[in-house]
């Protein structure tokens, strides 16, 4: 399984992103997938994740009522809405997958940096 993910960048306090991971993989609609966030100096942190057939979801109290994770298995991807972003938000964004049942997550994207300025 390849995760590519995509749409970090600069953006002002109050603002909104929307990250993409698109994965390469047959049976995408089999996956859980996540969004984590690393900050500098910080562990990695598990942001949001999504069931494989998207009728569960999970948000980090940080974010709730700020972040929208959503799935299109059609498409193999899943998305990140930010909005309300704030310059805590800084941090490189990885997605990740793991198959049913599994306890740890097993692929990583690469990584998309959101810097979010005051």
């Amino acid at each position: 399984v390849q995760l590519q993910a995509s749409g970090g960048g600069l953006v002002q306090a109050g603002g909104s992103l929307r990250l993409s991971c698109a994965a390469s993989v047959r049976t995408f609609s089999s996956y859980y997938m996540a969004w984590f966030r690393q900050a500098p100096g910080k562990e990695r942190e598990v942001v949001a994740h999504i069931r494989w057939d998207g009728s569960f979801t999970y948000y980090t109290d940080s974010i709730k009522g700020r972040f929208t994770i959503s799935r299109d298995n059609a498409k193999n991807t899943v998305h990140l809405q930010m909005n309300s972003l704030k310059p805590e938000d800084t941090a490189v964004y990885y997605c990740a997958a793991k198959t049913m049942g599994a306890t740890k997550w097993q692929f990583w994207g690469q990584g998309t940096q959101v810097t979010v300025s005051s």
